[in-house]
């Protein structure tokens, strides 16, 4: 197992906004931090989605229909129908909190 990662402690090693540093990668995608100030140009990804883990402050993304608000220790990760044992004979049942 890797050591772990202290996000605030990454973080602290840049202060420009908007520029995204790389801290791992998980089967095969980046996890990036940003810091974020003011709004970002409108953008979408259609082959893929995005992980967003709010540290401190508060987000708004603005969709088409709505604006989603992930504030503080708020996150949202993991297609739904992922296997949490990585075996469906083990797998534990989906509960929804």
């Amino acid at each position: 197992m890797a050591a772990a990662i202290d996000l605030n402690e990454r973080l602290a090693t840049f202060d420009q906004h908007w520029s995204p540093r790389t801290v791992a990668t998980f089967n095969g995608h980046d996890i990036m931090v940003v810091k974020v100030d003011g709004p970002f140009t409108w953008h979408r990804h259609d082959d893929t989605d995005d992980f967003f883990l709010v540290l401190k402050g508060k987000l708004d993304i603005k969709l088409r229909d709505q604006t989603v608000t992930i504030k503080q220790d708020d996150l949202l990760i993991e297609p739904t129908g992922t296997q949490n044992s990585g075996k469906a004979a083990t797998n534990a049942p989906r509960i929804e909190i």
